[in-house]
């Protein structure tokens, strides 16, 4: 598994490949919802199984923090230790930035999978796109 952090159209679109399958497809997020106005502001993250794109994220400098959106992975992928992966390279990433937080908004379903990899709850429930999220940090 290799961890590409987008740089053409082509690994573009497979980024947004995973994240419609995930997000739209499988979760019902509005397409209008998930392909949103901060797409050409952020940095791309996909990983991929030779060829083959199977877990996408999103990564944001947002008021001095690191803001990690939209980490998904394909059904199929789930469980191989994908979502670690990709996450392990959007933190790299965010050290070679310089920054010392990290901020992420979590679906509740998801928040023990964060947990292991270091972050800590810092909301209550919120909705978004009609699924329950919280609010999640961690320091590098």
């Amino acid at each position: 598994m290799t961890v590409t952090i987008v740089s053409n159209k082509k690994q573009l679109e497979d980024a947004f490949f995973v994240r419609k399958t995930v997000f739209v497809e499988e979760q019902n997020v509005p397409v209008e919802e998930e392909i949103d106005q901060y797409e050409d502001d952020s940095h791309h993250f996909v990983l991929y199984k030779g060829e083959a794109p199977i877990a996408a994220g999103r990564f944001r400098i947002v008021d001095g923090y690191g803001k990690v959106e939209r980490i998904c992975v394909l059904k199929e992928a789930r469980g191989t230790g994908a979502g670690k992966e990709i996450m392990n390279r959007i933190e790299n990433f965010a050290s070679e930035k310089g920054l010392e937080k990290l901020k992420l908004n979590a679906q509740t379903h998801a928040i023990h999978f964060y947990e292991r990899l270091g972050y800590e709850v810092v909301s209550d429930e919120f909705m978004d796109a009609g699924i329950p999220h919280k609010t999640m940090i961690k320091r590098l």
